[in-house]
């Protein structure tokens, strides 16, 4: 441990303490969990603060996007951080680059501190609101028949919450898989040839440097600048950012979800699709009179989530359920050419 984590809170630990749970804690991003606490990065060190879980009131993921985000049209790309929140009322924000690491951090959190929120005060408020909202659109009375599919639907959805690791793994690994398959195979080009001469123009600078030649400084400065603009950029080809890569992946999480959803009871959707927000949007389908039977719930609901585009506004809950499960849908439609239920049961 070069770093000695500092803390953040009141509570502290001896620093061997610190040493064997920051070694020990399950890494997510660049931030951890441990037995004794959570550690937090600054701008440029993985871990460097601490806080016991004692310390802590309230978790949450906070997303920074551009002005349109906000107003709930489309899916935006957008600048994630996990938040800490202590009770002496200081936080702590952290810079993540990936948002489904702050989602897995969130979710193992929620595992070992149920009793710590893990929405802001905010969200809470526009969740109750959003909930008002989603039971007026609810039908006061079912019949027997939609009545016992939401009990088959809501027993599979407990499932897989319970399992959370396995659908989160799933989701990210469909919308890497969709970013590899949607980009331009000729900006990896274009970004492989801007490294190559940015390397090459540091090199010359380094030369120049030595043998004190002019504007050797030049040469530096500008190769280390768009040799980290390429890689920072994402589209760059290494070993994980590669379509083999995301392919093997996704085959990955798909057969870890087969295997979790050969045990879910209740109703099952397809293996790529076993996620609690599937379940949500069905739920919701029959809840508001558009369907009686699973499989009714599954066609009306997989038309409405492929409607969804730029042009419409939904509500923040949803915009976390089609940004959760739309990617998958997106990837099967394009391999197979069909979301027909019947396909995946024959």
């Amino acid at each position: 441990m070069l770093f000695t984590p500092v803390p953040l809170g009141k509570k502290t630990f001896p620093r061997e303490v610190l040493r064997s749970d920051v070694k020990a804690c399950l890494k997510a991003g660049p931030c951890g969990l441990g037995e004794k606490a959570v550690y937090l990065n600054s701008f440029f060190v993985d871990r460097r603060f601490y806080a016991a879980y004692s310390d802590i009131s309230r978790v949450f993921k906070r997303v920074a996007m551009s002005k349109g985000g906000f107003t709930g049209k489309g899916m935006f790309s957008s600048i994630p951080y996990l938040v800490v929140q202590l009770r002496d009322g200081t936080e702590k924000q952290c810079n993540f680059k990936y948002e489904e690491q702050v989602d897995e951090f969130i979710i193992e959190f929620r595992k070992r501190c149920p009793g710590i929120p893990t929405v802001s005060r905010e969200g809470e408020r526009r969740l109750a609101e959003e909930r008002a909202k989603e039971e007026a659109r609810y039908l006061k009375t079912l019949s027997p028949e939609a009545e016992e599919t939401l009990k088959e639907l809501r027993t599979a959805k407990a499932y897989l919450e319970e399992h959370a690791e396995v659908p989160a793994h799933l989701s990210a690994s469909a919308k890497q898989k969709r970013v590899m398959d949607q980009m331009n195979p000729y900006y990896r080009y274009a970004a492989i040839a801007i490294f190559m001469l940015a390397a090459g123009a540091l090199a010359i600078g380094i030369v120049s440097v030595i043998r004190h030649q002019g504007y050797a400084m030049y040469f530096v400065l500008f190769g280390m600048a768009f040799m980290f603009y390429t890689m920072s950029s994402q589209i760059l080809p290494t070993r994980r950012n590669n379509k083999r890569y995301a392919d093997r992946v996704w085959q990955e999480a798909v057969a870890e979800s087969r295997e979790l959803n050969t045990q879910c009871p209740g109703y099952k959707v397809p293996d790529e699709y076993a996620h609690p927000a599937t379940y949500d949007r069905m739920i919701r389908v029959i809840r508001e009179g558009k369907a009686k039977t699973a499989d009714e719930a599954w066609k009306v609901m997989t038309e409405e989530l492929m409607a969804i585009n730029s042009s419409v506004t939904v509500s923040q809950t949803e915009y976390d359920e089609i940004t959760a499960i739309k990617p998958m849908f997106l990837i099967v439609r394009q391999e197979s050419g069909s979301l027909i239920m019947d396909d995946y049961r024959s």
